[in-house]
């Protein structure tokens, strides 16, 4: 099987040959993860095994800049989440630079911030195939693009036109949103399987997201 890359053909395998002395390639897949879910698990392994990269590393949000979050649970509780979600998978790591910073969390900052404190690596941020379209609406957007490499998941929907260079990956998608997840806890409804069952059982051992509406 064959997929299209940045308008490429390419097998359907990782791009990347064994390199020696190669800068080390990790992929970053930011959010407020609050909870960590399913889907970005699922997301975060298949980018970075199609593209070959090294680990993916969730970049948790001190506080995002272009939307409002309610019940946003605290930050500790967060990385606790995310901890458990990826605590079994030696491909994942929890990268706490914008949770360090005070602040509302530009990528632009971020991305700055991890190139001094990492020059021995390459940075991958995957975005939604949604989030591909506004683009050009990001902070110091222009800047950003000659620091790292977009990466897109594909989503039904959304044009994959875009004036960046992104690469497109094609990756089962499951409608699962942290805002339905909220939700269905308000409700008492369960959420087994739409979060790892290590996460579930903190969440409710916290009783999170409970007094939520």
């Amino acid at each position: 099987m064959q997929e299209i890359i940045m308008n490429r053909i390419v097998p359907k395998v990782a791009p990347f040959s064994v390199e020696t002395n190669r800068k080390e390639r990790i992929g970053l897949l930011g959010g407020t993860f609050n909870p960590p879910h399913m889907g970005h698990l699922i997301i975060a392994e298949q980018v970075g095994k199609q593209l070959g990269l090294d680990a993916v590393w969730f970049l948790p949000a001190h506080v995002p800049p272009h939307k409002r979050v309610k019940h946003l649970a605290k930050v500790e509780e967060r990385k606790k989440m995310i901890q458990s979600a990826i605590g079994d998978n030696s491909f994942f790591k929890l990268d706490e630079t914008d949770l360090k910073r005070e602040g509302k969390s530009y990528t632009y900052d971020t991305i700055k911030q991890l190139k001094k404190e990492h020059p021995e690596k390459e940075f991958y941020f995957i975005i939604g195939g949604d989030m591909a379209e506004s683009l050009s609406e990001w902070y110091r957007i222009d800047e950003l693009v000659q620091m790292i490499q977009f990466v897109a998941v594909k989503r039904k929907g959304y044009s994959a036109d875009t004036d960046y260079s992104v690469i497109w990956v094609d990756c089962p998608l499951i409608e699962i949103s942290s805002t339905q997840i909220r939700k269905k806890i308000s409700d008492g409804c369960t959420i087994r399987y739409l979060v790892p069952e290590s996460t579930r059982k903190y969440i409710e051992k916290m009783g999170l997201y409970k007094d939520d509406e």
